[in-house]
C-alpha cells in the first residue's frame, strides 16, 4: 500500500467516530475559540505536496455538487504514538489547526521505545 493513502475512511467515517473525533462544525463555539491555531511551517512545494495528498485521502462523494463542501474536510484528526497493542499517546484536535507541540509526541514516542528496549533486554526476549 502506498504509504500516503495508508488510512482512509469511507463515508460513514466509523474509524473516525471509533477514535473519538468529532466533526469541527459540531464543536463547542467557546470551547473553539479558545485553541490556539498555528499553520505549519512549510514550503510552496511542500504545501502542493500535502493538498495533492488531501486530494486523494478526503473521501468525495461522486454525485457532490459544486460548491458544497466534502464532510471529509469536517471532520477533526488526532495524533497517535502506538507502542504493540497499546496507544501510549492520543491527541484529539479540537478544531483543524489544532495540533499537539510536536516535541511532545515526539518525547513520547522516544520514552515508549526506550521502555520497550529496557523491556527486551531484562526479558530476554521480546513477543
Amino acid at each position: 500500500m502506498d504509504k500516503k493513502r495508508m488510512f482512509v475512511d469511507d463515508y460513514s467515517f466509523d474509524a473516525y467516530k471509533a477514535a473519538g473525533f468529532t466533526r469541527f462544525d459540531q464543536v463547542d463555539k467557546d470551547l473553539a475559540k479558545k485553541v490556539k491555531m498555528t499553520a505549519p511551517e512549510l514550503s510552496f512545494k511542500e504545501w502542493m505536496g500535502y493538498f495533492s495528498i488531501v486530494g486523494k485521502v478526503s473521501p468525495i462523494p461522486k454525485d457532490m455538487k459544486f460548491g458544497d463542501v466534502p464532510e471529509g474536510v469536517l471532520w477533526t484528526g488526532g495524533t497517535f504514538v502506538v507502542q504493540g497493542d497499546e496507544v501510549v499517546y492520543q491527541w484529539t484536535d479540537t478544531v483543524p489547526g489544532n495540533h499537539p507541540v510536536i516535541e511532545e509526541v515526539v518525547n513520547v514516542a522516544k520514552e515508549a521505545a526506550l521502555n520497550k528496549n529496557a523491556k527486551k533486554q531484562s526479558s530476554g526476549s521480546w513477543f
